[in-house]
């Protein structure tokens, strides 16, 4: 399984780009919203989503973890395949996709080209849980408080042991905003005695 690539963009546009690493570049299809953080770099690490389909296989890329999060969650849904979550990701930001799930707007939803009313029906029902149960989402952390990685890491953790993802998210901002966490343990230990 590959999580990640990193190496130097040889070209990049809209919907691909291809990464050298090691003498060989790997061709990626990417959302507008990866390309909007990549596009004036000449470096970038993007993480890895491998579709094997009988006939092709393909890397998708994401310039964060929680935007290829979400891209899973959406596949995840009957009836919708990497192409549309790929132009739901190129029609919206992560945080846009996740508020119309959560507030259940079925326009916003259906606005994105090859969504139909069933469609984003049952993505909303399939994802309004998981999402608010913190899949597909990253915590913010506050500015000069603890590792973004760290973060995230720890909130997964949280998570994985059976805890909501606002339940997870307060406690953490809590921790950070009181005395701080020097690792990711002390961080889990501290925001476990408040969830």
């Amino acid at each position: 399984m590959i999580d990640y690539l990193k190496g130097k963009i040889e070209e990049i546009n809209p919907t691909e780009l291809v990464l050298e690493n090691n003498g060989i570049g790997y061709s990626v299809l990417i959302s507008l919203q990866t390309y909007e953080s990549l596009k004036e770099k000449s470096e970038a690490k993007v993480y890895i989503h491998y579709q094997v389909r009988e006939d092709d296989r393909e890397f998708y890329g994401f310039a964060t973890k929680d935007e290829r999060e979400l891209f899973k969650l959406l596949i995840g849904v009957n009836s919708v395949g990497v192409a549309t979550a790929r132009m739901m990701l190129s029609s919206m930001s992560s945080e846009e996709v996740r508020s119309a799930i959560l507030s259940e707007d079925l326009a916003k939803i259906k606005s994105v080209k090859g969504v139909g009313l069933k469609t984003a029906q049952k993505i909303i029902i399939e994802l309004k849980d998981k999402i608010v149960k913190g899949e597909g989402s990253s915590v913010e952390t506050l500015p000069g408080m603890g590792r973004n990685e760290d973060v995230e890491e720890a909130t997964r953790a949280l998570i994985m042991l059976g805890f909501t993802k606002q339940a997870v998210s307060k406690a953490i901002q809590k921790v950070l905003k009181e005395n701080g966490a020097n690792s990711v343990e002390e961080l889990i230990k501290a925001a476990l005695k408040l969830v």
